[in-house]
């Protein structure tokens, strides 16, 4: 009987170590990807990203993306934006925008959010092409 409360005693420590390691996790250990690298130039097109815990390479649902940026600084065109709606997506750490892809060419989307339960922000700037 001893034995096994020693077991359990070590397994509750652990546990508690474990969740005091996750609540503190910098917004470095995590990151936006994009889903698709090209997208298709349109009035409606959808840029998505995933946002994963680099730690465990887990998607990471119910983030607050706060701030969103779509604009052509890699084409030498930075002033040339077009706004990003937020879209409901049913994917686990996937989160979808609607935009106005008008032109072909290197596009870059900003993205700034926070995680719940976790201290700062995520902020990522990724880079696609936008095709015919």
């Amino acid at each position: 009987m001893k034995n096994h409360r020693s077991m359990f005693a070590g397994l509750a420590l652990a546990s508690l170590f474990a969740s005091v390691s996750l609540a503190n996790a910098a917004p470095s250990d995590y990151e936006f990807q994009l889903v698709k690298g090209e997208i298709q130039k349109a009035d409606a097109a959808v840029i998505a990203v995933k946002l994963i815990d680099k730690r465990s390479g887990n998607p990471v649902d119910h983030a607050v993306i706060f701030s969103t940026r779509v604009d052509m600084q890699p084409d030498g065109m930075e002033m040339m934006t077009t706004p990003a709606k937020a879209m409901p997506t049913t994917e686990p750490g996937v989160y979808s925008f609607q935009t106005n892809l008008s032109s072909e060419g290197n596009w870059r989307f900003s993205v700034a959010a926070k995680v719940q339960g976790e201290d700062g922000t995520i902020e990522n700037k990724l880079v696609f092409k936008v095709v015919q």
